[in-house]
């Protein structure tokens, strides 16, 4: 095929970038797929598709989020998110007065 080069280099950097993404996205749903199984294994009395979604829309998530997303009590979102950090589902991290529960294997994905 001839035609333009300039062109022709957007596009193969179309299709790289397209390519990238397909894979980011199957790696995130293989990662929600063993978070999914180890929740309802050894939290089941929490689990819900609503807080998995809650964990995996960004790399880390607040209590306020979780209260928000899923209309419970301050005391219910943080009891859901420390339980999360208890198997290792989430990492905790402190900033300033502020608890961020952090997804880090979310987030080894999204920064390579």
């Amino acid at each position: 095929m001839t035609g333009n080069p300039e062109f022709l280099f957007m596009l193969d950097s179309i299709i790289e970038t397209s390519k990238q993404t397909i894979s980011v996205v199957g790696e995130i749903k293989e990662l929600m797929l063993g978070y999914k199984r180890k929740f309802r294994s050894e939290l089941p009395g929490i689990y819900s598709q609503d807080l998995l979604n809650n964990v995996f829309t960004y790399p880390y998530t607040k209590i306020d989020f979780v209260m928000k997303d899923l209309d419970v009590s301050r005391l219910t979102a943080t009891s859901y998110l420390e339980k999360m950090c208890s198997v290792n589902l989430l990492r905790k991290m402190k900033v300033g007065r502020i608890n961020f529960y952090v997804n880090d294997v979310l987030l080894k994905v999204l920064i390579r």
